[in-house]
Formats: structure tokens, C-alpha cells, sequence
């Protein structure tokens, strides 16, 4: 295993490259470029840490995160793709997709959701779909984090032992220790048929949290070409000089309880 990235330079070089984000984010407002980013993987990959990453300092109404849940009966008697399309990005969006339309070509065709006949009709039909998003304009990136066994079981282990984080962990992240071999299968499949040039995959090795974000947000910023952008300038104006509104007293509205004061004063009670 590669060394450990350095805390001190992994956030230095995390902020650096979020600023960046920033600049790119307005450049893809002002543009109205649409940029499409999948996040796939194993289960304790990295993927939903990276998007956090991402998304950290970007404005939610330019730069959406979508997660789908299962797929309802309804979603299953449409066209595969049809439940992915209302998600896309308009003109001045960046979309950042938790998991995506691969996932027929990962759990559902290792569990045992999807028929033979859907998954290979999906691995004919994906290169095809992701050809005409890309005509039509769309920045479309596709990234697969890459994790070890061990480290993915150590992963594993530790959000059964975190009260905080048990929700991360699903039956079906657990089963994929014993399907190992078989979600390796798939993914060398997956890769055969939608590795195309219009929108390849790009792997990015995440034993190690630290380098995979600051590797993953380095080459996504290479990959759009965004300029920096001339922002209007916002003058903070003088506040007015007190007129006649007098506000109601404090008893005509519902006041949310000081927690933060007890707890000052239980504070300074021990000292």
C-alpha cells in the first residue's frame, strides 16, 4: 500500500482544489455547461466521503447530488434508463450522481435483480445512451473507486462498531464480502462493454481516503474546461438609520429553549 497522505498537506491541498470547485462551478453557471459526474464502486469505496468533498463549499441549487432509492414497481415496468433521465442536468447544473444507472450492471446483476435478458440488454444500451448525452453536450464523467478486502472489512467493521455512522452499513454491504469475486466479475464485464472513448472510466485507488479525494477532484477539474469567471462586484450597503418598528415582545412567539445555556452553566458549575 502507497503511504498514507499527510493530514497537514491533505488539507491544505483539499482546500486549494475546493476553491478550484468554486471557480468551476461559477464558470458552469455562467457558461451553461451541463456536467454529469458518476460515482461508482465497492461498498465502502469512498464514494459518498468524496461526494462530501465536492459538494462541500458548492451552492446545492447549482450542484445537486442524486441518490436514487430502490426502484419502485412502478420504476421497474419503465425503460431502465427513464428513471435517471429526470435527473440530468440543465443548462448551468452539475450533477453528482451517488451510484447511477450502473448499478444494473453491479449489485443487481450479482443479487440476482435484474433478468439476464435486462442486464444484457443494459450492457448493450449504456455506451449508446451515454453517446447521445454526450452529443447533446453533456460533460459526462465516470469514476470507479477502487478498494482492497482488507481495508473494505476493516471499513466494514468500523461503522458496526460507530453508533454514528451504522446506517452506512446494509445487508447487501455485507454479502458483498462473500461475492467478492463475483462483484469483481461484473465490474471486468462492466468495464468491457462501457469503457467507451466518448466517456471512459477513470479508476481512482481509494485504500487510502486522503490521496483518492485530493486524486479524484485534481482530475476532475483537469477534465472541464472551465475559465475563471469575472464576478460582479456586491457592495454591502449602510444599514438606515432606526425608523418607527418596534418589534412585539419576546412572549408572543414560541422560543426554541437555551440547551447551549444549561450547558454553560453545568460547565462553570464544575469549575
Amino acid at each position: 500500500m502507497a503511504k498514507r497522505m499527510p493530514k497537514a498537506l491533505y488539507e491544505r491541498e483539499l482546500l486549494a482544489l475546493q476553491a478550484k470547485l468554486v471557480d468551476m462551478q461559477a464558470w458552469v453557471q455562467q457558461s451553461g455547461a451541463r456536467v454529469v459526474v458518476i460515482f461508482e464502486g465497492r461498498d465502502a469505496a469512498g464514494k459518498g466521503s468524496t461526494i462530501k468533498r465536492v459538494s462541500e463549499y458548492l451552492n446545492p441549487r447549482v450542484t445537486r447530488i442524486v441518490a436514487l432509492p430502490t426502484p419502485s414497481a412502478r420504476d421497474k415496468t419503465r425503460w431502465y434508463f427513464q428513471r435517471y433521465v429526470p435527473h440530468l442536468p440543465a443548462g448551468g447544473e452539475i450533477v453528482l450522481m451517488d451510484r447511477s444507472w450502473y448499478n444494473r450492471a453491479g449489485v443487481e446483476r450479482v443479487m440476482g435483480y435484474c433478468t439476464n435478458e435486462e442486464y444484457h440488454r443494459f450492457l448493450h444500451q449504456a455506451p449508446t445512451f451515454e453517446r447521445m448525452l454526450v452529443e447533446d453536450g453533456i460533460i459526462l464523467l465516470k469514476y470507479w473507486f477502487s478498494v482492497s478486502d482488507v481495508v473494505q472489512e476493516e471499513r466494514f467493521r468500523s461503522r458496526l462498531e460507530d453508533p454514528m455512522r451504522r446506517w452506512k452499513l446494509s445487508p447487501n454491504d455485507v454479502l458483498s464480502i462473500t461475492k467478492w469475486e463475483d462483484y469483481s466479475r461484473a465490474k471486468d464485464i462492466m468495464f468491457e462493454y462501457t469503457d467507451i472513448a466518448e466517456a471512459p472510466w477513470f479508476e481512482v485507488e481509494s485504500d487510502d481516503k486522503r490521496r483518492s479525494r485530493i486524486n479524484m477532484i485534481a482530475h476532475l477539474l483537469s477534465k472541464i474546461p472551465y475559465e475563471p469567471v469575472d464576478r460582479d462586484e456586491i457592495v454591502i450597503p449602510p444599514r438606515p438609520a432606526s425608523g418607527s418598528y418596534e418589534r412585539p415582545p419576546r412572549n408572543w412567539a414560541n422560543a426554541v429553549p437555551d440547551h447551549a445555556g444549561d450547558l454553560i452553566a453545568q460547565a462553570d458549575a464544575k469549575d
